[in-house]
């Protein structure tokens, strides 16, 4: 087991004003990621629920992710600049989902490049406005047409990018956790960041293709990968073991919907019946599996 660095960054009180920042962890070397709680975005934790962080190379810096609400993009940024003097190069949103991108603000700047999956811009296009509308109400956070910045720098398939000494290469992944996922690899270290590709005791949920996500899972699970960061949960380093629970949840929610949907039974009967017996080993269950169960049977019940 990888012996993980951890660096608590506190608030710094400068005259008046109070600069944050965030408790990160090095889980390789270089590689610095804030681990969000498993939660449903609300008023109490502004939608700060997801893993963030960011990759120093010997000439800048690459985030990932940039979290859910401005301030803690800003929070993010002040720690970086307290770990390395290096600047910012990049922001890379590994999807649409706002826990992740509603930080970009905070690194809008010269000399640094967003970028995304080539589906990212079009899906921001599409829900902007409605988490712009809800963020007040849900969140307690306000926001404008100014805090969802689409990437600059598309990514079709792969993209590698050089941070000075340091290669990582992204992947624009098929539809599977959304149809705009996107992981990045750092070379050096053998990490993946994987997104919300992977669920570590947080529920997954399916927002794109039940059939996708598998398909994906089951090429992925063929690499080896030293250290893997989840969208959710701890890093890792026992892949492809530690994507067991969610691929096992995933394959049942597949298999008892088909059999349901071959016998003619309803998509209500499957909401009530399908995937409830390791409802106990997942964090949200009852706050995401209905819908899961339900995006499952409009896929399935069409499917050649």
């Amino acid at each position: 087991m990888k012996t993980i660095f951890f660096l608590f960054c506190t608030l710094v009180i400068q005259n008046v004003s109070a600069v944050t920042t965030l408790a990160v962890t090095e889980v390789s070397p270089g590689i610095y990621v804030h681990f969000g709680p498993h939660q449903l975005p609300d008023k109490i934790n502004h939608g700060e629920i997801a893993n963030i962080g960011f990759i120093i190379g010997d000439s800048c810096v690459a985030v990932i992710d940039t979290g859910g609400n401005p301030d803690q993009g800003y929070a993010l940024k002040n720690t970086i600049e307290q770990i390395t003097i290096k600047p910012v190069c990049y922001v890379i949103n590994t999807h649409v989902h706002p826990d992740h991108i509603l930080g970009n603000i905070a690194f809008k700047q010269s000399g640094v490049k967003f970028i995304g999956h080539k589906k990212l811009a079009r899906a921001m296009a599409v829900r902007g406005e409605y988490y712009i509308a809800k963020a007040s109400d849900q969140l307690a956070v306000k926001l404008t047409a100014k805090h969802i910045i689409a990437p600059d720098m598309p990514v079709k398939r792969h993209m590698t990018l050089d941070l000075g000494g340091r290669k990582i290469t992204l992947t624009a992944h098929p539809t599977a956790h959304t149809d705009n996922d996107l992981t990045v690899f750092d070379q050096n270290t053998d990490t993946l960041w994987i997104s919300d590709l992977l669920f570590i005791g947080h529920l997954p949920v399916i927002d794109g293709s039940l059939k996708g996500w598998l398909k994906e899972l089951k090429r992925m699970e063929k690499q080896d990968y030293k250290v893997v960061i989840p969208g959710h949960g701890p890093a890792v380093t026992d892949w492809p073991k530690s994507l067991q629970p969610e691929k096992k949840y995933l394959q049942t929610l597949l298999s008892e919907i088909r059999k349901m949907i071959a016998k003619g039974q309803f998509i209500e009967d499957a909401v009530n019946q399908v995937g409830y017996l390791d409802k106990g080993q997942w964090k949200l269950f009852e706050q995401f599996h209905k819908k899961n169960v339900t995006t499952a049977f409009a896929e399935l019940e069409w499917e050649d």
